[in-house]
């Protein structure tokens, strides 16, 4: 299988989302560890991959997460994040990660992370 990088694409469907961390300075330290460069699991980032993410980046504040995920221009949110959740290894992360988020150990990502509303965009004309 082939996968095109984000550059690839004129156009490409972005997902903003959010999630909160347990309130715990040690916690969050090891969050941030366990998604640091090269630290995720391989099968977790190919899983994401092969259902049209092109690329995701988190940022934190305090004990508050964004998510901004770039996806292929046909991307079907709900149907990805459910064949997301049958790839090798998401179950055993996702129980891994909650330990650090305000959530159980069997919730998916798509019912820790929520969806956000976009109410601004930059218009230029």
């Amino acid at each position: 299988m082939t996968f095109i990088s984000k550059k690839d694409y004129a156009c490409y469907k972005r997902y903003c989302k959010t999630l909160t961390l347990e309130d715990d300075p040690q916690l969050i330290s090891e969050y941030r560890k366990v998604h640091a460069p090269g630290a995720t699991w391989p099968e977790i980032t190919q899983g994401m991959i092969e259902v049209g993410i092109l690329d995701m980046e988190i940022y934190i504040m305090g004990s508050r997460l964004f998510m901004i995920m770039d996806t292929v221009p046909e991307f079907d949110h709900d149907h990805a994040m459910a064949e997301l959740a049958g790839k090798p290894g998401q179950s055993e992360w996702e129980a891994f990660v909650s330990r650090f988020q305000k959530t159980t150990s069997k919730a998916t990502a798509d019912e820790k992370w929520q969806l956000m509303e976009r109410i601004y965009k930059l218009d230029r004309k």
